[in-house]
């Protein structure tokens, strides 16, 4: 598929360009866009980091992570060559205010260039606690004023606690009108979860059926078979819970529990996840020790080679209590799903890279069939 509706021209300054996540999905998505026709013929990706890189450096960078990660592929050199020109790289530490007048320069030059003034999306592909440093930088330099042609991008984890996240809401709103403002989950950006909409609210056989009155119980499963690699100091603060688990999997939980949204609209939609989360049971002090369970993975052996365990992982506490697994079981009491529960669950160093979401249906009332010949189908306890 590819577009016929032109975008204006658009300058993207990604923080922490020379990272994991613009390699690995920021830098394959715009170029997958760039094939299809979605960016506009004027645009510009502006890499920021503090190591030392030429512009011709870090589009290699980037090269390598499209070959890996991209879903149509390896590039294709005559694609390749025409996409790099437009990628840019600038050195610059988040936490001197000086450095923004240099992106302030390279818009101009790019309004100049162009005879337009363009679209700017600030994406914070960084580590939570540069989120409201850069948000500062960012209005002390002037580079947001025109609301109506900037955007600022946030990452997960907003903030650590509900005080945190308040808290960056609040700076945020002082600098960005709400529109400009995008919290991202870049897991909601895969086909499949995307597609739970369509196989639930186009679907006219599943929602007469989709209710406590059919389902037993409801199973989300996100594991991985590798360990934290080299994000040892970020992990070790965040552990399974806050890195996957309050953002990823409850918004897999809210994309099967909602009810249907007037429209595709993204307040419409937004809306209707969070009357889930208003209706998720609260756990007591004592639920808690019934209802969750963490646990921390060991060294061993996968696929027939050794791995360290979490405490000898590179930047990781060697008396960390951090949880690299979790599971938790949730309630929505609300009309549709009360008493149902849903089990969430995710891990790293497991057996399998798996994202799993099962539906388990209620036993029908009584089994004509003999249990040998049902027993691989038939529920058990």
């Amino acid at each position: 598929m590819y577009s016929t509706i032109k975008s204006q021209p658009t300058i993207f300054i990604i923080f922490g360009g020379t990272g994991d996540l613009n390699q690995r999905k920021l830098a394959p998505a715009l170029y997958n866009l760039f094939l299809e026709g979605w960016l506009p013929e004027q645009f510009s990706i502006i890499g920021t980091g503090r190591t030392p890189l030429s512009d011709e450096q870090f589009a290699e960078k980037l090269l390598d992570g499209i070959n890996q990660f991209s879903r149509s592929g390896k590039v294709q050199q005559e694609k390749w060559d025409e996409f790099s020109k437009h990628i840019f790289y600038q050195v610059s530490d988040a936490k001197d205010a000086s450095t923004y007048q240099e992106f302030g320069k390279r818009i101009e030059n790019h309004n100049a260039e162009w005879n337009t003034k363009a679209n700017v999306i600030y994406y914070l592909a960084v580590s939570p606690n540069f989120f409201p440093i850069i948000a500062e930088n960012i209005k002390k330099s002037k580079l947001a004023d025109d609301p109506e042609k900037s955007r600022i991008v946030i990452e997960k984890p907003f903030g650590h606690d509900l005080e945190s996240s308040k808290e960056l809401n609040k700076l945020l709103a002082s600098i960005f009108d709400e529109h400009q403002i995008y919290r991202i989950d870049h897991y909601l950006g895969k086909e499949t979860v995307q597609n739970i909409m369509a196989f639930r609210f186009a679907n006219s056989i599943l929602e007469p059926i989709w209710n406590r009155n059919y389902i037993e119980h409801v199973q989300i499963s996100v594991t991985e078979q590798l360990g934290v690699g080299d994000r040892g100091d970020y992990y070790d603060g965040a552990g399974a819970m806050r890195d996957m688990i309050q953002n990823h999997l409850l918004q897999l939980l809210c994309l099967v529990a909602m009810e249907s949204p007037v429209s595709f609209n993204a307040d419409e939609v937004r809306d209707r996840k969070v009357d889930v989360l208003k209706a998720m049971r609260r756990f007591s002090p004592d639920d808690v020790r019934f209802s969750a369970v963490r646990g921390q993975y060991s060294k061993g052996w996968i696929e027939g080679k050794e791995v360290p365990g979490y405490r000898e992982e590179s930047k990781v506490n060697p008396d960390s209590n951090t949880e690299t697994f979790a599971a938790v079981k949730f309630f929505v009491d609300n009309w549709r799903w009360h008493g149902v529960p849903f089990y969430v669950r995710t891990g790293k160093r497991m057996h399998q890279s798996s994202s799993i979401i099962t539906i388990q249906f209620k036993d029908v009332p009584h089994m004509i069939f003999p249990t040998e010949a049902s027993e691989s189908w038939q529920q058990t306890d």
